[in-house]
């Protein structure tokens, strides 16, 4: 019983000994446990110092203006085919002089002369086949050999009448159709009359209807019109004073005046007894042409028999047919003339391009020399002895004498942001170079990455090849600065560009470090430091680089801790 009450003793002490050093373990080094937990962030010193503000770049030179060699004809037209080259006289890179032999070519015309013709002759047989299979009409190919072909007026005008007779046609189908129809509708029936009766005294009641309305209405203004005339000759009597036997006025002052108030409300009168009858008067034509039809189909029915009605729908019936099939053709003509129109105009202007072409290859001759025709420096040779060059193609490439060459080379938006047109760039190693002056010329997105970077270009004059390789720097001068820290400290959000400077806090057991924002403005820039404007002493440290995101106002831990 003893014993395994000191056992127990045992196992309490142990445990509590071990509690408390866990414990004092844990209040000792809670500070060093917890920085393990914290961004790890690389600081540096900001400093003072030059920036320049340079960017640098290497580029091939090219010819900015070469002039092309091409072979010519004795009419100084340039060549086609192919000719044979006998000797070549120059290489790149030789200095020439106006007029000195850069080729020997062989003599004489090509073989573009006889292709041409060929060409001639097959364009020819592909048409008279077309002709043959029916798609063109034969006198095309007539008029576009010859030249004969017409003006677009002509070929306007040609095609409106066509229309206008298609139109009459048509018109002349509808009257036939119109026929049958009436003629349909009496087919199958009893010959009577009393149908067409109720129709002609339904249609003459119409029309008379309107007509009495129209003449009551004008018998009534002719009444009104003859006031208007009898106080119209009252008032010419008055006017000139006539008298009657007696000697007194035949119109008194008062009569006059009644006569020319009576006369503006008859006028009113008759306007707007136009105006009431204006719509009656209208319907009057289309009320009469109902009469005559009606007139018509009465007469027609009166006058035929049951066979009569049928002969009259089969006659009328082989009319339409008729008419429609002229239509059909018509239109059909019209079509194949419109076709015809358009196929003669190409024709016509192929034939009379290969005949040119013909006519003058023809007159082609090659002179056997070809010389310089500037003075210049040879960059570029396409030609071999022995070999065949392409007439219309460039022989050589002379960069002209006195003018100047360019360069290229790619930079990010960022650093192209720093340049403008016409900086001086220097020369990497001048002292190698004699009188070499470059400028830029203009600054464009890079086609290989038009989004991310641009194409830098100068001008390059002074002792250089082309093919030779530039290095320059271009952009702002050194200058000196209070405040530098590298880009990579630099942030940006939407309230401006800031750096993260950090704070020492002493604490009891140890020091912490706070990140604590600083906004900045960036004054100049190179490839890896940027001056700024800022509240800074500077000496103070400045985050650059963390293992994690950093927030202003959050604990860190340094990278040497």
């Amino acid at each position: 019983m003893n014993e395994n009450s000191n056992k127990r003793r045992e196992w309490v002490k142990t445990a509590a000994i071990v509690f408390l050093s866990v414990l004092l373990v844990l209040t000792f080094f809670s500070n060093t446990i917890m920085n393990y937990s914290l961004p790890e962030v690389a600081t540096q010193y900001v400093e003072s110092g030059t920036i320049t503000a340079k960017i640098r770049g290497s580029g091939i030179v090219e010819s900015g203006d070469p002039y092309s060699v091409k072979l010519k004809t004795t009419s100084d037209s340039t060549a086609s085919g192919t000719y044979d080259v006998e000797s070549v006289e120059v290489r790149k890179g030789d200095t020439v002089q106006k007029g000195d032999v850069l080729c020997h070519i062989s003599a004489g015309g090509s073989t573009a002369l006889e292709e041409a013709k060929d060409a001639l002759n097959r364009q020819i047989l592909d048409y008279e086949i077309q002709i043959l299979q029916g798609t063109v009409s034969d006198s095309v190919l007539d008029n576009a050999q010859s030249g004969n072909t017409s003006s677009m007026a002509v070929y306007q005008s040609r095609v409106l009448a066509k229309e206008q007779e298609i139109q009459t046609l048509k018109d002349e189908l509808k009257e036939a159709e119109d026929t049958l129809a009436a003629w349909q509708e009496q087919s199958g029936y009893e010959v009577s009359t009393d149908k067409e009766k109720k129709k002609l005294d339904a249609a003459q009641s119409a029309y008379d209807e309107v007509a009495d309305v129209v003449n009551a209405a004008k018998k009534e203004m002719d009444s009104w019109q003859e006031e208007i005339d009898a106080n119209n000759r009252a008032i010419q009597d008055y006017e000139d004073n006539k008298l009657n036997a007696d000697g007194t006025p035949a119109v008194t002052k008062e009569q006059y005046d009644a006569a020319i108030a009576n006369n503006e409300i008859l006028k009113r009168r008759i306007e707007d007894k136009k105006a009431e009858i204006a719509d009656d008067e209208a319907k009057l034509p289309d009320l009469k042409k109902a009469l005559d039809k009606a007139q018509k189909a009465y007469d027609n029915k009166a006058d035929n028999t049951a066979a009569d009605i049928e002969e009259e729908i089969s006659d009328w019936t082989k009319e339409v047919e008729l008419r429609r099939q002229k239509v059909e053709d018509a239109e059909e003509e019209k079509t194949q003339l419109v076709s015809d129109i358009v196929t003669e105009l190409n024709w016509s202007d192929t034939l009379t391009e290969l005949k040119e072409n013909i006519s003058e290859l023809q007159g082609e001759n090659v002179n056997g020399e070809v010389t310089a025709p500037i003075p210049g420096t040879i960059i570029t040779v396409n030609v071999k002895s022995g070999e065949e060059t392409p007439g219309d193609g460039i022989l050589f490439e002379i960069q002209p004498e006195g003018k100047g060459y360019t360069m290229q080379f790619t930079v990010t938006n960022d650093q192209a942001k720093r340049l403008a047109v016409g900086d001086v760039a220097e020369l990497v190693n001048s002292w190698r170079y004699d009188d070499v002056n470059v400028s830029l010329a203009s600054i464009k997105p890079d086609p290989s990455n038009p989004s991310q970077n641009k194409m830098l270009t100068f001008d390059v004059e002074g002792s250089v090849t082309e093919g030779q390789s530039l290095s320059v720097s271009v952009g702002q001068k050194s200058a000196n600065y209070d405040l530098i820290v590298p880009n990579s400290a630099i942030r940006e959000d939407n309230n401006g560009k800031f750096i993260l400077i950090v704070e020492t806090k002493s604490t009891p057991l140890s020091n912490r470090y706070i990140a604590t924002r600083v906004d900045v403005e960036v004054l100049a820039s190179d490839d890896t430091r940027s001056a700024v404007s800022a509240a800074l002493n500077g000496y103070e440290y400045v985050i650059t680089t963390s293992t994690a995101p950093v927030e202003a106002g959050k604990q860190v831990r340094l990278a040497n801790n």
